[in-house]
């Protein structure tokens, strides 16, 4: 478990910063009339923007190239 961790350590903290980022967007602009998909509701912007962080901060993670 510590390996795993330690492996995908920027992707777990993409998530944690996207979930934060996207209850503060539901927050501080979400959506007044409750049409929009994705901000009209706490949970769906969060897991949303928690799933975006992510995968943005995966992008910047380093492949450890094994050698044989």
């Amino acid at each position: 478990m510590k390996k795993f961790i330690k492996k995908h350590s920027l992707t777990i903290l993409g998530v944690f910063v996207g979930a934060i980022a996207g209850y503060f967007y539901w927050q501080q602009v979400g959506c007044s009339s409750g049409s929009c998909a994705i901000t009209s509701n706490p949970t769906t912007s969060t897991i949303y923007s928690a799933v975006m962080g992510g995968l943005l901060f995966s992008i910047f993670q380093k492949d450890k190239k094994r050698t044989a």
